[in-house]
């Protein structure tokens, strides 16, 4: 569509001339969702940032605040310590999150607080082992 609109015509005629000729050549055969129902609406409020959204979760993107990025991986690697194979593994995903933690509550970034401190690493060994012990997990490795 790069010919301009003669003048004398009528923009709404120009237009929909524009439109039959396109679907004359076929050009609308082929667009992505074609025959498809548009996507259902549940939020009938406009958000003018509705299309950074809906491409953030298309492809698994998310954009939080560093502490609560740093929440969500702390929660993350607390279940993860109780589903650990072994004890050196707990030790070490609790470690790594503790370091992050402490480097979160001495240099805060701009955001909401943290509200978070180091977890307790014997703490969480201690629940890993009752846990393990009531599903009646043997411990592979021995205490350290």
């Amino acid at each position: 569509m790069t010919e301009r609109k003669p003048p004398g015509v009528p923009f709404e005629s120009w237009v929909d001339k524009q439109i039959r000729d396109a679907e004359r050549r076929g050009e609308f055969d082929r667009l992505p969702g074609a025959g498809k129902p548009l996507p259902a609406v549940t939020d009938t409020s406009y958000d003018e940032l509705w299309w950074i959204k809906r491409k953030l979760a298309r492809e698994g993107l998310s954009v939080l605040p560093p502490t609560l990025a740093l929440r969500k991986e702390a929660e993350d690697a607390l279940a993860a310590a109780y589903a650990a194979p072994s004890e050196r593994l707990v030790r070490k995903i609790i470690t790594d999150v503790n370091g992050k933690l402490r480097d979160m509550m001495f240099k805060p970034p701009p955001g909401p607080p943290l509200g978070m401190k180091p977890y307790d690493v014997e703490a969480v060994v201690q629940e890993w082992r009752e846990r393990r012990a009531a599903a009646g997990d043997v411990p592979r490795e021995p205490r350290d």
